[in-house]
């Protein structure tokens, strides 16, 4: 009892550090990590032998045949005669130690995270040449808007300089119809020749087309040849005057031809017997359209690329 009382002081010293291990043990020895580490393969230097020294790698040699081991061949027991030994059996050269074969899952690891990064760079150039497919569609198209504006642009315009020229045909046909009525009515219902007829000639509109020193009743008007020639294009002005066609001289007739004019004022296109011709002689038709496809007209670099307007040509006899 004694000896415990004199030493009370280094037992409970003894207790107290103890204690103080066990519980830093609990709370910083023994506990798991999570998530667990992964598992890593290490690099092993193969040789052929359990010993070894020295900084550098010997050169590899060929790899040795393993030796096969021969087996005894069990030999059926024979009482030997009492003169003659057992030949002793040739010892076999001692099994060479099979190698330890040793794997690693390095390599392995490293193709895994080569394919996963081959397989991103596949999908990000995949995912590059998808936006490039999906822009090029989006330019075409707002390509074909534009294109399909331009046209609309140009029906409408043209469809405008139709309703003009239409508009302009309407208001001379409408100031001949005037004219005429004012002649009928100042000159009389009938003429010399006892005629009720109020109008007479091969041009557009009412009248009595002729000269006032010719002769009643006769149908010939002019020289011959192409005469009081016109022509509408909307905006347009004639360079060098309205060409002549040559007249064939066999019959009379009105021969409208329509034109197509570019914006530098060239006929590219020529249709004659078109609405308002009273003739379809092939040879004036063909005479019309060639006087046509030779007039020239004013540059109008404001224009659009084709115009369309029409040329008359009337053709009388001698």
């Amino acid at each position: 009892m004694s000896n415990i009382g004199k030493h009370r002081r280094g037992i409970l010293g003894t207790i107290l550090f103890h204690g103080v291990i066990i519980l830093l043990l609990l709370f910083f020895g023994f506990v798991t990590p999570l998530p667990l580490p992964e598992e890593q393969g290490i690099l092993v230097d193969f040789g052929n032998s359990a010993t070894g020294s020295g900084a550098r790698e010997p050169a590899r040699r060929a790899a040795q045949a393993p030796v096969k081991k021969v087996e005894k061949k069990k030999e059926p027991v024979v009482t030997p005669p009492p003169v003659s030994k057992p030949k002793a059996q040739p010892k076999t050269a001692p099994n060479q130690g099979k190698e330890k074969v040793l794997t690693q899952d390095f390599e392995e690891s490293a193709a895994v995270n080569s394919g996963t990064k081959k397989s991103k760079v596949d999908e990000e150039k995949k995912r590059q040449e998808e936006l490039a497919r999906q822009k090029k569609i989006a330019e075409e198209k707002a390509r074909q808007e534009e294109l399909e504006k331009q046209r609309q642009a140009e029906l409408e315009r043209q469809r405008k300089a139709e309703a003009e020229r239409k508009k302009k045909e309407e208001e001379q046909r409408q100031i001949a119809e005037i004219n005429s009525r004012a002649q009928s009515a100042f000159g009389g219902g009938k003429t010399d020749n006892g005629s009720d007829s109020k109008s007479q000639g091969v041009t557009y509109g009412g009248g009595n087309q002729g000269s006032p020193d010719g002769s009643p009743g006769v149908n010939r008007y002019g020289n011959g040849g192409g005469s009081g020639n016109t022509y509408n294009l909307s905006g347009r002005s004639l360079v060098g005057g309205l060409p002549k066609p040559d007249f064939p001289g066999n019959e009379e007739g009105t021969v409208v031809v329509e034109i197509t004019v570019d914006k530098y004022g060239k006929v590219t296109q020529a249709n004659p017997g078109v609405k308002g011709s009273n003739t379809i002689n092939p040879s004036l038709l063909a005479a019309a359209k060639k006087a046509a496809l030779s007039a020239r007209f004013n540059t109008d670099n404001n224009a659009s690329a084709f115009q369309k307007g029409t040329i008359t040509y009337h053709f009388v006899l001698d």
